[in-house]
Parts: structure tokens; C-alpha cells; sequence
């Protein structure tokens, strides 16, 4: 099936609609779960594309987070500000730097991780052995999406 048709066929608009709006709102909910109330979900997105893909330019960066270069250099200017990236020459081009969590970076992410992680297991708790198999299957698909 493309995806004209999941938009024009009713079961698949209908299941389209519910799965952006479950989407949205657990998003929303789980943006509240920080350990770091100063950091911005676009500066915590940023380390965790870091934590997921290891060290990158700015301009790599800006690109997997899909904001504008300029956008992406303000946002690694103040972590860095805070002690959260550090900024190296890049290996092969001596124009780029190379941006890289700190060790303090890491050990926030992890408590925060940690955090957030609680939070939606105590949610699942809420579910019957069904609902939670379905949500355990279907978790590696919304990774994909999420993704794309």
C-alpha cells in the first residue's frame, strides 16, 4: 500500500490520525520527564543524536536534526557553554570541527534515560499482558519511523 492510499482509506487515515496523536502526546509527556530542567528538548535531542551516532560536524548535525546550519551552531555554541560538547579539529578537513559529547554529558543523558525509561514503565503497568505484547512488537516499527 503507498501512502496516497493509507491517506484515502478510511481504517488506515483513521489508524493514521490516532498513531500521530498517541505520538504527540506521549512526546509532549515525556519531554516533562528531564533531569535538566535548563536544557531545551532541542538541545537534549542534540546530545542524544550524539549518543546515538557518536561524534559529528555541526552541519551533520543540523541535518539529522533537520534545523539550519546557523540554528545548529547556536544550539552546540551554548552546550558547549555548559560543558556538554566539546568542539575538535576535525581529522581529514581543517576547516570543520568536530562536535563530541563531554563525560558530563554522558552521565545527564543517562539519568536522564533512566528517568524517562521509569516513567513510561510505570505507564505500561497500566496495560494487560495483550496490550503490552502489542507495544513491544510494535516498538522497533515506531523506531523505523521515527527514523525516516
Amino acid at each position: 500500500m503507498n501512502m496516497p492510499d493509507l491517506i484515502h482509506d478510511g481504517e488506515s487515515a483513521a489508524a493514521v490520525s490516532s498513531l500521530r496523536s498517541a505520538v504527540m502526546l506521549l512526546g509532549r509527556r515525556l519531554k516533562h520527564q528531564r533531569v535538566d530542567e535548563s536544557l531545551s528538548p532541542t538541545e537534549m535531542s542534540v546530545l542524544g543524536t550524539l549518543a546515538r551516532c557518536g561524534s559529528a560536524t555541526p552541519g551533520e548535525l543540523a541535518r539529522k536534526e533537520h534545523v539550519q546550519p546557523p540554528s545548529m551552531t547556536r544550539i552546540v555554541a551554548l552546550l558547549e557553554a555548559k560543558g556538554l560538547v566539546r568542539l575538535e579539529p576535525h581529522p581529514e578537513d581543517r576547516r570543520q570541527k568536530m562536535v563530541s559529547r563531554t563525560e558530563q554529558a554522558e552521565a545527564m543523558l543517562a539519568e536522564s534515560r533512566s528517568k524517562r525509561n521509569a516513567w513510561l514503565a510505570g505507564l505500561a503497568e497500566g496495560l494487560d499482558e495483550d496490550e503490552w505484547d502489542k507495544l513491544r512488537a510494535a516498538a522497533p516499527v515506531l523506531e523505523k519511523l521515527a527514523h525516516l
